[in-house]
């Protein structure tokens, strides 16, 4: 009897798959079109090529909100392309966001804002594209700081001709197992991956698999990167990648942790971004590093200059120096982000600025006439990436420079030591309170006592549930419901 033959698979679906290369050509070359191309020239780019690509089965369209926590909607392309100027979501389903009153929002695009996703980490056929929160009228919802930042970022080129660049050094854990936070209790703690130190990794043990993962597919979306390496904890990384224009680089802090998280879990593995998520070890920051740049030269340089920086940057250090309390709640946003401020753990906690001491919340890393920057060091790596470059950039610009009481010895400042204290000094901001604005400062505030509430005041050395599944960053909607 002849063999049977199995008849051939068919080929059902054709979905857009790059290869990394190409991917990357695609994505350095939008980042490219976004800073030359005017946004009617980059919607009519982008319109013609959804259009074209027959392959693409769905546009991603993602917003923050207040907290920072990342929201993606999926599109039928061919409804995206129809209904781009009236694309709604229930803004009150999203906690934290709005008020019942207020459900009804909108989304406008960003088409110059958009990604090329690798497709063995994120399945074929999509691209990713950044929305615009607007209320029913069209009007800019007032909570969405990315809006918000745009705009700040459009009137300080015009008014001042500065354009801000920021670079960010995000740190993170990895985790043993799926959903790892939501299934967190304070007796066993985190199972940690690597039980390893700086630099040091064997080059296929699981971190430095993951590592190498994340950074490949940050590599093919155009990130740039520069290192990537285990950090000083067990279980720790950090991926740095290029400085961009403000509003760019907070979207590439939200999507660099997308990756990572994304990666993780494609390995059956969790990454948290909890500020402190083991005690007894250095927790994660995210370093922002800050500069000025004018008819395309970088202000804050002057090599004749203390440390190498010019008078504009030690008027911006003393500015955020002395607003640095205040803004506290902004840039340590959660319970844990307190713990992490702890000086026996190389802490970032001291209102102070030096170019060697790693306790001091500013740094001043060496640099030359390109390089030449300033290191925010305290900010946590869940602090919501818009609204903390808006309210450095703001405080930089328009905030009190410190005064010295020559009548009285130097005395170094502290942060708050816990989350308490920075909702007091938050609340009793004036500065803050116009700087963000009278609603969204309560809403922010309103949330974070929220947060508090759920933890107890004195968090003692065990790092507890409440705080990692309380956390903003953690996705337990649910929970937060049945409390």
């Amino acid at each position: 009897m002849p063999e049977e033959k199995t008849p051939p698979r068919m080929v059902l679906k054709n979905f857009l798959e790059i290869p990394y290369d190409e991917l990357e050509e695609m994505n350095l070359k939008a980042a490219e079109d976004a800073e030359t191309l005017s946004p009617a020239e980059l919607e009519k780019k982008y319109r013609a090529y959804l259009q074209k690509e027959k392959r693409l089965k769905a546009v991603t369209l993602c917003f923050s909100d207040i907290e920072g926590r990342f929201h993606m909607l999926d599109y039928d392309k061919v409804f995206f392309l129809n209904a781009g100027d009236n694309l709604t979501f229930d803004g009150s389903s999203i906690r934290g966001f709005s008020a019942q009153k207020e459900s009804d929002l909108r989304l406008g695009i960003d088409w110059g804002s958009i990604f090329w996703l690798p497709s063995d980490v994120f399945g074929p056929g999509k691209i990713i594209l950044f929305g615009t929160v607007l209320n029913r009228d069209k009007t800019p919802y007032e909570s969405d700081f990315r809006a918000r930042l745009i705009g700040l970022t459009k009137e300080i080129k015009k008014t001042r001709g500065i354009t801000a660049n920021v670079a960010a050094e995000v740190e993170g854990f990895l985790i043993k197992g799926l959903s790892a936070e939501q299934a967190y209790n304070e007796v066993g703690g985190f199972d940690l991956i690597s039980t390893g130190g700086y630099f040091h990794s064997l080059p296929m043990d699981r971190l430095k698999i993951f590592i190498d993962s994340a950074a490949e597919t940050q590599r093919a979306m155009g990130f740039r990167n520069e290192k990537d390496h285990p950090e000083v904890a067990p279980s720790q990384f950090e991926l740095n990648f290029s400085y961009a224009g403000a509003v760019r680089a907070c979207d590439m802090v939200q999507l660099y942790k997308l990756v990572c998280r994304q990666v993780a879990s494609n390995m059956g593995m969790t990454v948290t971004f909890l500020p402190k998520p083991v005690a007894g070890v250095n927790g994660s920051g995210m370093h922002l590093n800050l500069s000025f740049f004018k008819g395309g030269r970088n202000i804050f340089h002057d090599k004749k200059g203390e440390d190498g920086l010019s008078a504009a940057a030690w008027d911006v250090i003393s500015r955020i120096l002395n607003h640095a309390q205040e803004l506290s709640l902004i840039l340590n946003s959660s319970v844990n982000a307190y713990r992490r401020l702890d000086p026996h753990y190389e802490a970032p906690n001291q209102i102070k600025v030096s170019s060697v001491d790693r306790g001091a919340m500013i740094r001043i890393p060496a640099g030359n006439g390109k390089s030449a920057r300033i290191e925010l060091r305290s900010v946590g790596p869940d602090a919501n990436p818009y609204l903390a470059i808006y309210a450095l950039l703001r405080t930089a610009l328009d905030g009190e420079p410190l005064t010295k009481d020559e009548s009285k010895r130097d005395r170094v400042r502290f942060l708050p030591g816990n989350i308490h204290d920075a909702i007091r000094l938050f609340r009793g901001s004036e500065f803050v309170k116009k700087l963000m604005g009278q609603d969204s400062h309560e809403k922010y505030v309103q949330h974070k006592q929220a947060a508090a509430d759920r933890s107890p005041k004195e968090l003692g050395s065990i790092v507890k549930s409440s705080e990692v599944l309380f956390h903003h960053d953690v996705t337990t909607q649910m929970l937060w419901h049945k409390f």
